[in-house]
């Protein structure tokens, strides 16, 4: 009997949650907006790309903190939250997010895509809205260059704090996935797998679930002037997605007209495609070389002007290309660049103030802005040491394994920015229910 009343509960719970999926709205783009239903959305998210590792059950996750972290950025106002659905290991490789989802071609670890499942389920909750990156230009997630290793049988040549590790080499040898037929076989394999997944939570397949705004192609991926493999990568891969999963959107996760003439990025050129729905752009003031936090006084406006100028080119393009636009990453150091929580936030506060300001300017006369989100949500994660590098059994913060932790990390205790975060998010969020008055 009382077998049967669990089985009876567990048959209620999933019925309700496919009945919520059903109530729910997916995200779609109509010209140079987002809807909801017969609506405007807009929004002011973050990045919390190590979700599913948090929301993971067992001693490398903590689900408690997730569901706190979680609370916290409803409270804050943020829905959108831009998130790794995939991590690739071998787990002995360095400088990466442990342990990983797909361990080797085509085994996974249940626990971490258990927490993929936990993760979505807990943000249909709160009506959060996902954006899922499928890959990784970067070693830190495994990515790209995970697959080209699995391919070939070959080492991955890791850029800094790699000792001896070269940025140019390592953009070289990942830039080759763009040719590499079997990388891109086993990746694509990989897709189908997890597009077709059903969650063990809720019992929705991901491709039928609005949680999910879109599947983003990778993080960040550039050509490394292999422009036109990359955008016959992009073009084929995109498609795919798309004859999987009608349902949802997809984009790039492009950086856009990137600071740096190597990483060989073109933001109406890659993004052209008809199978991605809308724009994105990335902005890194100090890892650009525009902004100095230690020479903060000279350096800081230069920087918010420099970031203002690519925003509006950037959205320029993004009009004419008839797509909305989102800026997903921009960030800054603290003070100093210190590292600690409880450290002077003068310059941040400044600088997501004037930046959510201008996007919310564009977005409110109708030039096609849909909406940000900042780097990165730490919460109450804390550096074990901070400035130091990450390793398993460290809280997971904002900052992934191969960069300084604490470095661009929102902390739970920065009063100050989270205030900036609230008033911001307020706005858009109205903005969405009110639509905007294009001039």
């Amino acid at each position: 009997m009382i077998k049967r009343i669990c089985l009876l509960v567990l048959l209620l719970s999933t019925m309700a949650e496919l009945l919520h999926c059903q109530n729910r709205d997916f995200v779609k783009v109509e010209g140079l907006q987002f809807t909801l239903g017969d609506v405007p959305y807009y929004f002011l998210g973050t990045n919390l790309w190590y979700g599913m590792n948090l929301a993971m059950d067992g001693k490398d996750g903590d689900r408690d903190r997730l569901i706190r972290e979680l609370d916290r950025l409803q409270a804050l106002g943020v829905n959108n939250l831009r998130i790794m659905g995939t991590t690739e290991g071998p787990d002995t490789e360095p400088w990466r997010i442990k342990p990983s989802q797909q361990r080797a071609p085509g085994e996974y670890n249940e626990q971490v895509l258990g927490g993929l499942d936990f993760l979505l389920s807990e943000m249909k909750k709160r009506e959060m809205y996902a954006v899922v990156c499928l890959t990784n230009f970067w070693a830190w997630s495994g990515g790209m260059s995970q697959y080209i290793s699995w391919a070939n049988d070959e080492a991955i040549p890791y850029h800094p704090p790699q000792e001896g590790g070269s940025w140019m080499r390592y953009q070289r040898f990942t830039s080759s996935f763009y040719r590499n037929k079997k990388a891109q076989e086993i990746f694509e394999n990989h897709l189908r797998f997890l597009v077709n997944r059903v969650n063990t939570v809720s019992g929705v397949a991901y491709k039928d679930d609005p949680t999910i705004m879109s599947w983003q192609l990778a993080n960040e991926p550039r050509s490394f002037m292999n422009g036109r493999t990359f955008r016959k990568w992009i073009e084929k891969t995109a498609a795919l997605i798309k004859q999987l999963d009608p349902n949802h959107l997809v984009s790039l996760g492009g950086e856009g007209n990137a600071d740096n003439y190597f990483a060989g990025a073109s933001f109406r050129k890659d993004q052209k495609s008809r199978h991605i729905d809308y724009l994105t752009m990335h902005i890194w003031a100090q890892n650009w070389s525009w902004y100095d936090p230690h020479n903060a006084d000279d350096s800081f406006n230069e920087a918010v002007s420099k970031a203002k100028e690519y925003i509006i080119e950037h959205v320029s393009m993004a009009k004419v290309m008839g797509k909305p636009v989102v800026l997903e990453e921009f960030g800054i150091a603290r003070d100093l660049e210190a590292y600690e929580p409880n450290t002077p936030v003068k310059y941040r506060d400044n600088y997501y103030s004037r930046i959510f300001q201008e996007m919310y300017r564009l977005a409110s006369i109708g030039e096609g802005v849909g909406g940000c989100n900042f780097w990165a949500w730490a919460g109450e994660g804390r550096p074990n040491i901070p400035g130091g590098f990450w390793k398993l059994g460290d809280d997971l913060i904002g900052d992934p394994p191969h960069e300084s932790q604490g470095w661009y990390s929102v902390y739970d205790t920065d009063e100050s920015t989270l205030s900036v975060i609230r008033r911001f998010a307020s706005m858009f969020n109205q903005l969405g229910k009110t639509g905007n008055n294009p001039e």
